[in-house]
């Protein structure tokens, strides 16, 4: 959209977000701690809605948001590893990273809304202002729908696997904690399927 956001606003979004919230997983603060580290870093980071046909995109969100706890996606793979994230990150420290922070409030929080770039904003009068649509709403619901969707059926496969091979080492311990995140998944996913209908 062709907006520049300084790296001190992002700095200073970062500071006053890591001691105003808290991550579903910790690591997301020290992620967001090696942002601060380097300008260039900061420069190749970008808070948006927008996360459409993006190489590299992060879902992180707070404990006070309903939102998938962390996803980084790079091309079409995705991980829910925060560390696997920080250290592709730093390995690439010339890559966009186009992140989506879930918090309360978010969409009226000033300091979020100077820091955020793409469809989610609208020039009016040389000032920056929110532009919140009842569609834009749905879509970013919709996507997390989908991303919660898809993550958890690569958990399910995930699991299936490492159940197989707890049964192969005849780990019961270790089945029976698998079996039970398993159909914890499953019933979860029933729930919402029976809510849906």
């Amino acid at each position: 959209m062709g907006e520049a956001i300084t790296i001190s606003a992002k700095r200073e979004f970062i500071r006053w977000f890591l001691n105003n919230y808290q991550f579903k997983k910790n690591e997301g603060s020290w992620l967001f701690n090696y942002f601060l580290t380097d300008d260039r870093l900061l420069e190749k980071v970008h808070f948006t809605d927008d996360l459409y046909n993006r190489e590299k995109t992060m879902i992180i969100s707070t404990v006070c948001s309903h939102a998938t706890p962390f996803l980084y996606q790079k091309k079409s793979r995705l991980n829910y590893d925060v560390e696997e994230a920080f250290n592709d990150i730093k390995e690439n420290p010339n890559e966009d990273v186009y992140i989506n922070i879930f918090f309360k409030d978010r969409m009226s929080c000033p300091q979020y809304l100077i820091v955020l770039e793409g469809r989610g904003k609208t020039e009016r009068q040389g000032q920056t202002q929110p532009r919140v649509t009842q569609d834009n709403m749905a879509a970013s619901l919709m996507t997390e729908l989908v991303i919660d969707q898809l993550m958890r059926s690569n958990r399910l496969k995930e699991l299936t696997e490492q159940i197989d091979a707890a049964l192969v080492k005849r780990d019961k311990p270790l089945f029976m904690k698998l079996t039970e995140e398993w159909n914890e998944l499953r019933r979860w996913a029933g729930d919402l399927h029976e809510n849906n209908r």
